[in-house]
């Protein structure tokens, strides 16, 4: 049996070496390729019976040609690679009969073929994607091939040419920049001279669901009204989260529409899912149409003039219309933000400006030239009943001039300090049981930089409390806990829910008004009864002029950072073991302040990756130190005559080095990110930390600021980079 399947076998072969034949004198005519495609795919049975694909042997080294190739113009350009060398198709080369190989060969050809035809099917899709895209942001067609050239690879010079342009372009920012803080400051209330702007910029208006989208109810499909579809969209984007939300229906619509559970957002969750995967996948080209799109609204709406002088506006977009979320478990959860209107919007600019225009139909619902305030314009949501401001950027001169009067405020706290914790520690034994509240709480807003907290209404939020609004649960006293004596435990959810435990040793006399103060109270009831924030201000408003906690908090992280910088830090250190240091300094404010954060979802993998990569450095230097001991060796065995074993040896220390170097990076960096694990340095660093702190420290120990601040931070703090010299101390 088995020799007659082989006979079979060979049957078929012979059959089919005859049918080539017959398609390459030209019967078929164009055709042959793709006919010849499927009857390549032969199968032979095994011995249990079961059928698998044939295995296909590579070609030889010389491929067969067809005595009939220049009948078939198109294979004259074809050509394959056999190891590294391509030949391509001679017309009129002999041939021999074709073979098994030739066979193979040919085969080979058609699917190749084949897979250049696939290859080109998703380009056309592509391409279909970005016409798309043209025809929606309104760009020309001349204009995305001009784009699509320059994406092509750059050479040297042009890599070089960038980078000279990146430079000049870099080096006219700086002189152009608004050097305001060398300008004189204007009167005392008054905020600019001259503003003008566009307004914001609205989102666009609604646009109704496709035909083929449909929300069902009760398992029918059912038309809303615009308002009513538009909120059943936001809801229909929201089935993966807890969010829940009032209904915008007509009168008709509530009458048949009565139970959530009927509804079904099926279609229009899956119409949401595929947009967001549509975006996922943009091309590079449709990138960047849609954010040359976005850079000219920026550039529309994105720039106000402030006293004559370009500046950027901060949020410039309202908010498009929603579900609110809000922070932690806010009780509000769910419900639904309007859409905001240019009649809610209040414009202010100066008199002289140009009146920003309102969208066609629309008319403004106030212009103000009010000058001694900061923001462009304003409105109020409908949620919480708060007001919503457009503001400048925090690169700009009202954020640069308000950030360096409020440190400046912190340093003249350090001049008065001493006397107010002396004052306070003289109240702790006050016979008015209100003073003696105030001394204790605004001794935790000194020493553990807690903040004050501001009273909420009711249900507003979630529970989160301040020093001066804990309550008797809150805190537990420990006479004796860990060898230290007098241990106040703290646990509470403070500013955006984050909790704070802290286990902190006090003077004996905070902890015998603390115990004081707890007598006869349930867990619930308030710790410092008889004290609120405004109280709490208001007093220290009368200690020094524009005192308040946060200026505690901004005094005693400024001071905390310049302190750690002189313990921590070296001059004979290398340049990552000072950075090391200062992320150390700017990790203990950080904890001061109770800055954490949730470790990242890629911390174990990201520390993997970062371990293997120390892992091969290790073996490259250990690599890298035998080769230079074996050339130590070579070049004293000839008594260093030859110069050229001598420049090796020199070469093998400077490799040595150099991987001593980058392992030395690799670990430290290992060090700062399992230290920074649950950790946000970035919060201090923008709102509490002196920023000529840094650029003083970066100069004294030769420390590139690039290195401390990013590019917009370096925005941010251009007058403290400007004016600030090594020997600065806060």
């Amino acid at each position: 049996m088995g020799r007659e399947k082989e006979a079979k076998e060979d049957g078929k072969t012979t059959q089919k070496v005859i049918k080539l034949k017959r398609l390459n004198s030209n019967e078929l005519g164009g055709d042959a390729n793709h006919n010849t495609a499927k009857s390549t795919k032969s199968r032979a049975k095994t011995r249990n019976g079961q059928v698998q694909k044939k295995q296909v042997k590579p070609p030889q080294a010389e491929m067969l040609k067809s005595p009939n190739s220049d009948r078939e113009p198109e294979d004259s350009d074809f050509t394959t690679k056999k190891k590294g060398v391509k030949r391509k198709l001679i017309k009129d080369e002999t041939a021999e009969a074709p073979t098994s190989d030739t066979l193979h060969s040919s085969n080979k050809k058609r699917r190749q073929h084949l897979v250049e035809e696939e290859n080109e099917a998703p380009k056309k899709r592509t391409k279909k994607k970005a016409e798309q895209f043209i025809s929606r942001h309104g760009v020309k067609k001349e204009e995305e091939e001009q784009r699509v050239s320059k994406a092509s690879k750059k050479t040297k010079d042009e890599i070089k040419e960038a980078r000279l342009l990146k430079i000049k372009k870099k080096e006219e920012e700086e002189q152009n920049r608004w050097r305001w803080w060398e300008e004189a400051k204007y009167e005392d209330g008054v905020k600019w001279r001259f503003l003008e702007h566009k307004g914001p910029y609205f989102p666009p208006e609604y646009q109704p669901l496709p035909v083929k989208v449909h929300f069902y109810y009760n398992g029918k499909p059912v038309k809303l009204s615009l308002a009513a579809e538009e909120v059943a969209v936001f809801f229909g984007q929201m089935l993966d989260h807890e969010y829940t939300t009032k209904k915008e229906m007509t009168d008709e619509e509530r009458l048949l529409i009565r139970h959530l559970e009927k509804c079904d957002f099926g279609e229009i969750h899956a119409m949401h899912k595929a947009k967001v995967e549509e975006r996922r996948s943009m091309s590079k080209e449709d990138k960047l149409i849609l954010k040359e799109a976005n850079q000219k609204i920026i550039e529309e709406y994105g720039y106000c003039l402030l006293d004559h002088h370009k500046e950027r506006i901060g949020n410039f977009k309202i908010e498009p219309p929603g579900l609110f979320r809000g922070r932690g478990e806010h009780p509000k959860q769910g419900m639904l933000k309007k859409r905001i209107q240019p009649e809610d919007v209040i414009i202010n600019c100066s008199k002289e400006a140009s009146i920003p225009v309102a969208p066609a139909g629309h008319h403004w619902k106030e212009v103000r030239h009010d000058n001694s305030v900061t923001w462009l314009a304003s409105w109020t949501e409908n949620i919480q009943g708060a007001i919503k401001y457009v503001m400048l950027n925090a690169n700009s001169k009202l954020k640069g001039e308000k950030d360096w009067e409020k440190y400046e405020v912190a340093r003249k706290l350090k001049t008065c300090v001493d006397a107010i914790r002396k004052q306070y520690l003289t109240d702790m034994k006050s016979r008015e049981m209100r003073i003696r509240q105030r001394a204790v709480a605004l001794y935790f807003i000194d020493k553990l930089a807690l903040r004050a907290g501001n009273e909420k209404e009711e249900g507003e939020t979630a529970d989160t409390v301040g020093c001066c609004s804990l309550r008797v649960e809150h805190i537990t006293l420990h006479k004796e806990l860990d060898g230290n004596t007098c241990v106040v435990e703290f646990d509470f959810l403070g500013k955006d829910s984050i909790r704070y435990y802290n286990k902190v040793p006090v003077i004996s006399k905070v902890f015998k008004n603390l115990k004081l103060f707890m007598e006869s109270k349930d867990p619930g009831d308030e710790l410092f009864d008889r004290l609120s924030t405004t109280l709490m201000n208001k007093h220290l408003s009368a200690l020094m002029p524009g005192l308040t906690a946060k200026v505690f908090r901004t005094y005693n992280a400024s001071i905390t950072l310049q302190q750690q910088l002189k313990v921590l830090t070296s001059g004979s250190d290398n340049e990552v073991e000072k950075l090391l240091s200062y992320n150390r300094a700017n990790r203990a404010v950080a904890i001061l302040c109770n800055h954490q954060r949730a470790p990242p979802k890629t911390f174990e993998q990201s520390m993997a990756n970062l371990q293997t990569k120390i892992d091969g450095r290790k073996e490259q230097l250990a690599l890298a130190k035998t080769e230079l001991k074996q050339a130590k060796k070579d070049a004293k065995t000839k008594d260093n005559s030859d110069s050229k074993l001598t420049k090796l040896v020199e070469r093998k220390k400077a490799a040595v080095k150099r991987c001593e170097d980058q392992l030395l990076k690799l670990e430290v960096q290992a060090t700062d990110r399992e230290e920074n694990k649950q950790i946000a340095l970035g919060t201090s660093k923008l709102n509490y930390l002196d920023p000529r702190i840094s650029v003083a420290w970066c100069k004294k120990m030769g420390i590139p600021i690039e290195k401390i601040y990013n590019k917009s931070q370096r925005d941010k703090f251009a007058w403290a980079i400007e004016m600030t010299e090594e020997d600065f101390e806060f």
